[in-house]
Order: structure tokens, then sequence, then C-alpha cells
């Protein structure tokens, strides 16, 4: 029943249960702090997953430490750390957020894309645009949390939790997750807030949090005094707000840093602004730029106004932030120098994957321009690349496309057409 405090949720737990947590739990993934593979643990699965269980139930399962580690941030010149667990660890995290969603789905709202069965990341583009497209533009609280995951409150999730689930083992089990330390060069520590770094059950957890913290207090208590239409669009901890006014938008963006704070949340000050997103007039000339309007970013994407196919209409154009094409193909460039001297044959198996999954996330409407420089980028760094392999210089562009008739790479293709696009798009061909 919705809204109602659950006491009884660990019996949906069962060996059958664990069984498809496991199933569920990537196995390709980096070995915690007791280096035991998923290859491993599927040895003697049923025995460890027997076990599992019964330290469940029984409150004797200890929570290991994460292990941190820290990869580079998109500029290249910071790292941000991630966490590690070990694979039983995801396996049992897994179990309890299958029961978790259970309950919560009946809660969350539809402003809510992040780690969300059914959910994803371009069905939160998809929504924005189509907004967008609806009031016309506006203005758009472009949001950033400070270390959002870092420092969520531990006190504020247990009250959070204590309205829906207050179910003595699941509840303690949590309690184990947070409390449970971070190895990291030797030695463990124990961080006052934050959710387990790393841990499958982190994103539900921070939903729930920003669900009390945002999503129901913009739509309960700040949307209905708004003049003007506004709407939410969150994925995770990233999210922009879109008021029709200006007004409404000076206010919310007056009152969000005290509402955050409430939660022990800070807005990062060079990251939130408030950007005029607003139809250009139909006169403005427009060559890629934004028409006069603003820019924003969310999900490794920049929107922006561009003309339509024939030119005839402003419409909503999404192409991949310049940071995250930037980072792509530095990556690529990266693994082309740990991989170049391996055969062209095995150099090609594993670099078809990186091109379709780029093509995968960044493939929607309007954005095959991006899609094409990276293609192009990858194209130009494998032949400087297999040109280093000897001092001979001799790959050249005319012998690398040779090469690549046999070695085929696929080309840019749209994935997620969206249809109120094509039907706008069509219409402005149509006149």
């Amino acid at each position: 029943m919705p809204q109602a405090a659950l006491s009884t949720l660990s019996h949906h737990i069962d060996l059958e249960f664990l069984r498809e947590a496991y199933r569920r739990t990537r196995k390709d993934g980096a070995t915690g702090v007791d280096e035991m593979t998923a290859k491993e643990y599927a040895s003697k699965l049923d025995e460890h997953l027997i076990s599992l269980l019964e330290r469940f139930k029984s409150g004797t399962y200890w929570a290991p430490p994460v292990r941190r580690v820290h990869i580079p941030k998109g500029d290249g010149t910071t790292t941000r750390p991630i966490g590690i667990p070990t694979f039983e660890d995801k396996v049992l995290q897994r179990a309890v957020t299958m029961v978790m969603e259970a309950v919560y789905e009946q809660d969350f709202l539809d402003c809510s894309w992040g780690f969300r069965p059914g959910r994803s990341a371009h069905g939160a583009l998809e929504t924005l645009r189509e907004g967008l497209r609806k009031m016309q533009g506006g203005w758009v609280l472009d949001v950033d949390i400070k270390s959002f995951f870092d420092t969520i409150d531990h006190g504020q999730l247990r009250s959070f939790l204590d309205q829906r689930v207050r179910d003595g083992v699941l509840r303690r089990m949590i309690d184990k997750w947070l409390k449970a330390g971070v190895l990291e060069e030797g030695a463990v520590h124990y961080p006052d807030g934050g959710t387990p770094q790393g841990g499958v059950i982190s994103p539900l957890l921070a939903n729930i949090y920003l669900h009390h913290a945002l999503d129901t207090w913009f739509h309960d208590m700040a949307k209905p005094k708004l003049r003007g239409e506004a709407f939410l669009v969150r994925y995770a901890d990233d999210f922009v707000i879109v008021c029709a006014m200006k007004s409404d938008a000076d206010k919310l963006m007056a009152v969000l840093p005290k509402r955050f704070g409430r939660y022990s949340l800070t807005l990062h000050p060079e990251k939130t602004r408030l950007v005029r997103f607003t139809k250009p007039a139909s006169t403005s000339s427009h060559k890629g730029g934004d028409g006069g309007s603003g820019t924003f970013d969310l999900l490794g994407f920049t929107h922006y106004w561009r003309r339509s196919h024939r030119g005839r209409a402003w419409v909503i154009g999404q192409k991949t932030a310049k940071s995250r094409l930037t980072r792509a193909i530095r990556k690529v460039a990266e693994w082309f120098r740990g991989n170049r001297h391996r055969k062209v044959a095995d150099q090609h198996r594993d670099l078809v994957p990186k091109l379709r999954g780029h093509y995968q996330y960044y493939g929607i409407t309007g954005n095959g321009r991006a899609l094409h420089s990276f293609y192009e980028a990858v194209r130009r760094e494998w032949q400087r690349w297999l040109n280093r392999r000897s001092q001979r210089n001799n790959m050249t562009w005319e012998r690398f496309e040779q090469m690549l008739r046999r070695y085929v790479l696929p080309r840019p293709r749209i994935v997620h057409a969206y249809a109120a696009q094509r039907s706008l798009d069509l219409r402005s061909r149509m006149r």
C-alpha cells in the first residue's frame, strides 16, 4: 500500500531470490578487498549463496570495506574516486535493492529518470526536449549539487527510510553498508556521510533522498506557487528545472540553496546557473550556434536552438557536449597507445564494440555531426598509432584505407529517433 510503513520485507529474500540477484549482477567488474572474482564465486555458487542467506537473515553478515580507486575526470587533469565492493556484497546489495524498488516505485514521481526499472537517460532527454518544445523554451535552472553522493546525511536518510521501510533485517543491513569503511592506500577510513561508494544500492538510496529533498517539494510546494508553467527533469543527482517566466526562475534560484541546506547539501557556486533558453527571433541567423539564446548541458549533451531541416523553423537540438566528445576521443587514443602492438584483427575486434557503444548512447536525433566527428577521430588515431609501430612509418592513408576495406568500422547511426522531432522536421519539409 502506498505511503504505508512496511515492517516485513526481508522474507522475500530467499535462495531463489539470491540466485536472481546473482544473475543480475555484473560479472566483469574489478575485484573488491577479498580479491574474489565472479568466476571464483560461481565455482561454488550454491554453497556461497546459502552461506550468504544465513548470514544475512541472522544479522551476522559483515559489510566489507570498499576498495577505492581514482579514475580521470572529463578534463583529464583531475580524478574522481570510485568504490569497488566485493562481488558477494554486490549480490546482496542487488537483492536488497530489488525488494526496496518494489516499494519505492509506487512513490517516485515521473520527473525522476535515473536508475529506475524501465527508465533511462534517453527518456529524460526526450522528456526535456519535448517539454522545452511545448513551452517554446524558457528559463533553465542548470543545477549542480556539490559532491552529492559523498555528503548525503545519514540521519536524514534514515528518517526518510522510516516513512516506508521499517523491516529490521533490511535496515540493519543498510546501516552496515553506510558504516562500512573505505580502503585506500592500505588504510581504512570511515566517512561520516554519503552512500556506499560503487554500491549497487547507492543509486536507490540517492533517489530516495532526492525524492524527499527535491521532487516532492517541487511538485507539492514550489510549483503550485509559481505564476507560469514549470517542470523538473532529474536523473540521479543531475537535474534541471525549466520555467516559462523569469520571475519564477529567480524565485526558485533564491530558495534552492536554502532548501538543500536543510538536508546538508550544497549547490556548486560555479556550476549552478540560470540560463535564458528562449526561442530565438524568427529573423535571427543561425549557423550552428545558439541563435542568441543560451545553452546548457545535461547527461553529456549540450542543448541549444537550431534551424530545422529546411531552415524554416527553430527546433531544440541536442549534441554531444564538447567535454564528453574530447574525453571519448582521448580515451580511444589512450587505448590505441596501449594496444598498438596487438594484431590488427584483434584491435578491430575490440574497437568495434567501443564505436557501437558510443553510437548507442550519443546516437540521438540531430547529433549526426558529433557522431561523425568521433568516427573520423577514431580513424585518425588508429592510422596514427599503426603508423608508429615501426620506424618506417609505412602505414600511409592509402594503405590504411585499403586495410579498412577488410576491417570495416561501423559508421555513425541514429539509434534514438525522437518522434516529436521527426514530425516537426517532416512538417518543415512539406511547407
